[in-house]
């Protein structure tokens, strides 16, 4: 990873740098086809972030209370912060301190696996509530108005994970990190298919992460702001489904 200082914005992504502008590990062949296919939507960009800002104010407005009335249950439950705040990373591999309200007892993630399982014992009983609805992510809208964030995009993952990634793979950091994607409605039942597995880690980065990265790199390199917006009917029918 480069210096963070010498890190294109990550707050930006809506204004495409130059090919030679990006940090050196996206400027491979690998990657190359995948920002030909962004340079080709550079309006897309700009109005996914216009959409991000006015959608994301209005949002904090409108559940505003609900948020406030969660923090209290959640600080009734189980003792710890009402947030979760855990290092992820975003645009042009940029990090960022993601906002999601905590549905583990606290430190969960120096016990056990960053990713989590069905029946995870490390999950309260707010906290179950929480992510069967996917309440957890409401925070998330302090990270898209912020720009480190957008409403759809491929989720944000841990530095051990991005690490792993493939050249290809890369190509998904041209884009913010989002709330929601396709590889998300797909995968949304992740915490079962990991459930079972020896060793949750292992498995997500060989099987799941794959899996899940090959829709994603179709997502960025199909771009279109209205293909945005189907997104996230599809997450809201899925939600409720």
């Amino acid at each position: 990873m480069p210096d963070e200082k010498k890190r294109l914005n990550p707050t930006r992504w809506y204004v495409l740098p130059k090919w030679e502008q990006l940090p050196d590990e996206l400027k491979s062949e690998a990657v190359r086809p995948y920002y030909e296919a962004l340079s080709k939507h550079k309006a897309g960009l700009f109005f996914k972030r216009v959409f991000d800002v006015c959608a994301a104010l209005d949002l904090i407005v409108l559940l505003g209370i609900p948020m406030l009335i969660i923090a209290i249950m959640i600080k009734c439950d189980s003792k710890g912060p009402v947030f979760f705040r855990q290092e992820r990373v975003t645009t042009y591999g940029a990090k960022f301190r993601i906002h999601k309200f905590r549905t583990m007892v606290n430190n969960a993630d120096k016990i056990g696996s960053a990713v989590t399982v069905e029946n995870d014992n490390r999950i309260t009983k707010i906290g179950s509530k929480l992510r069967n609805h996917r309440l957890d992510e409401f925070p998330q809208l302090f990270d898209v108005l912020a720009g480190t964030m957008s409403f759809v995009g491929t989720r944000p993952e841990v530095v051990k994970y991005v690490d792993k990634y493939t050249d290809e793979m890369n190509a998904t950091l041209l884009l913010p990190a989002g709330i929601t994607s396709l590889a998300s409605i797909e995968y949304k039942d992740e915490a079962e298919l990991l459930e079972n597995a020896e060793n949750a880690d292992e498995v997500y980065i060989n099987d799941v992460l794959p899996a899940k990265m090959e829709i994603n790199l179709k997502s960025v390199k199909e771009f279109g702001f209205f293909k945005d917006i189907c997104v996230l009917f599809k997450t809201i029918a899925a939600v409720f489904s």
